[in-house]
């Protein structure tokens, strides 16, 4: 299995309440295995420096520029979790030096590679981010299609409120062509919101990564337009305003 995987696909959103109000776009986003990430660099992508496509450390984990794979293994080591092979990291890359990534979900495999955890590292537009980290009860594998449930205490939107919890459920994964994650916010009141993110991986070669720039040239532009777009929307439509409150004092919950 390659350790970069290219992967092309959508992103879906559907509030259900007070109004409803629903998009979909277009996206591409890479898979890597982190244990051969010092693998993944080609003539139009770079690791850690300048590149039409790069990834970069510091936009992950502690954010310091530090290994990712040291970070993910320590935070599995404090949380209890034995995830002993292949860790996958889903992310959008840099394009022309710049990315903002609403979500990022790693993959963290056992030896047997049963799916141990999964962490989902969420970013607001504050320059803030949280991580939920994800097992199954009873710490067996995680099944495909199960749902996993994290209290939402990390703001990410001024029109939710940071009450209510998630629901997280994987489709396919590293090891499959297609895959995807569904959540599902819901609050006192019932669901609120229904996201998706789904695509088909390929073999990231330099050809398909220059018709993912040519076929998405302003991606990493284009996620924030799009959320201020949608924001402007929801406004319009007199969706409740929310102020934002403090971040958690615990960068890591589940």
């Amino acid at each position: 299995m390659n350790a970069l995987q290219l992967c092309f696909g959508q992103v879906m959103h559907r509030r259900l309440r007070p109004t409803v109000h629903a998009f979909r776009y277009p996206v591409f986003y890479f898979r890597m295995r982190l244990q051969d990430i010092d693998q993944i660099e080609r003539p139009l992508l770079s690791r850690n420096r300048f590149n039409l496509f790069s990834v970069h450390d510091a936009d992950h984990g502690a954010r310091d520029g530090s290994p990712l794979l040291g970070w993910i293994h320590a935070l599995l080591a404090r949380e209890g979790v034995v995830a002993d092979g292949d860790i996958w990291l889903q992310t959008f890359p840099r394009v022309l030096g710049y990315v903002f990534n609403p979500v990022s979900f790693w993959y963290c495999h056992g030896r047997d590679g049963g799916l141990k955890a999964v962490l989902a590292e969420v970013n607001n537009t504050f320059g803030e981010h949280h991580n939920y980290l994800l097992v199954a009860p009873g710490g067996g594998d995680i099944r495909e299609g199960q749902t996993l449930q994290a209290k939402k205490i990390f703001h990410v939107s001024p029109f939710m409120a940071v009450n209510g919890y998630y629901r997280f459920r994987f489709f396919g994964g590293a090891g499959s062509r297609q895959g995807g994650a569904r959540i599902e916010h819901a609050d006192e009141l019932g669901e609120l919101l229904h996201t998706a993110v789904s695509g088909t991986a390929e073999e990231a070669t330099t050809g398909r990564l220059l018709k993912a720039f040519l076929t998405y040239p302003l991606q990493s532009v284009g996620v924030i337009l799009r959320i201020h777009w949608q924001a402007l929307q929801l406004w319009l439509k007199r969706v409740p305003f929310f102020s934002k409150p403090a971040p958690p004092l615990e960068e890591t919950t589940r």
